[in-house]
């Protein structure tokens, strides 16, 4: 039986669905609380989220001033729920929101992921550093 994937920039209702997915993936080394995955994605100037039915399934966000650039991140899905086009639909949605707005998407990435991400019209272009903040 094929899953009936829902997108929506609509948040959920419940964030403990974000916790859980990002648990799900490894991502929440730094402890973050439901309320603070609420903020984080309430403040990003896009976020995108997929559902099986009221099940989290993946997620994207961008940050961005609205007006130049916007930094794709937290492009995640559910590690049972991989492989099946729903990360691809995720950020065709971001990338479009960007153009309709006249906003270069960009992101960074590990860099296995740099061929996927190439499919998708992303090209490298710099280095990025980042330094590890202890909380």
């Amino acid at each position: 039986m094929e899953e009936t994937i829902n997108y929506t920039a609509q948040p959920p209702e419940d964030f403990q669905l974000v916790q859980t997915l990002y648990e799900s993936l490894g991502w929440n080394s730094l402890n973050l609380t439901v309320e603070e995955l609420e903020r984080m994605c309430k403040q990003s100037w896009y976020a995108v989220y997929a559902f099986d039915a009221q099940q989290l399934v993946g997620m994207a966000r961008v940050i961005s001033d609205g007006v130049i650039t916007g930094v794709i991140c937290g492009v995640g899905v559910s590690p049972t729920y991989q492989s099946k086009g729903i990360g691809k639909e995720l950020m065709l949605r971001v990338i479009a929101h960007c153009e309709q707005h006249r906003v270069i998407p960009q992101l960074m990435c590990v860099e296995n992921l740099e061929p996927y991400y190439e499919t998708l019209g992303f090209e490298q272009f710099s280095t990025g550093m980042v330094i590890k903040i202890n909380r």
